[in-house]
């Protein structure tokens, strides 16, 4: 197993499956998602046509803060969802 594999593995939230769809948008590290950051990798999940609930955006966001997606703040997850969903709106609103 790659080691960028292991290392993402070794985050809260994520398993093989969750590692290779981050994989499949170019997040290999953890300094990548970092980099990247929760929303932004979810949007580029989604874009890639990728089915994933909201549980993938909290997960993302919890492995970057260390903690169980279930652990976090109902506010917190009503942020999250609200700026993956703002810029879609967007988006499709100028198409």
């Amino acid at each position: 197993m790659p080691t960028s594999s292991q290392e993402l593995l070794q985050l809260k939230n994520l398993g093989m499956a969750s590692v290779n769809i981050l994989h499949a948008i170019g997040i290999n590290t953890y300094a990548d998602l970092q980099k990247v950051g929760a929303v932004e990798a979810y949007r580029r999940i989604r874009s890639r046509d990728i089915n994933v609930s909201k549980v993938m955006l909290y997960a993302l966001q919890g492995a970057l803060m260390n903690v169980h997606w279930n652990d976090l703040s109902p506010d917190l997850k009503a942020k999250l969802v609200l700026e993956a969903e703002v810029d879609k709106d967007v988006v499709q609103a100028s198409a």
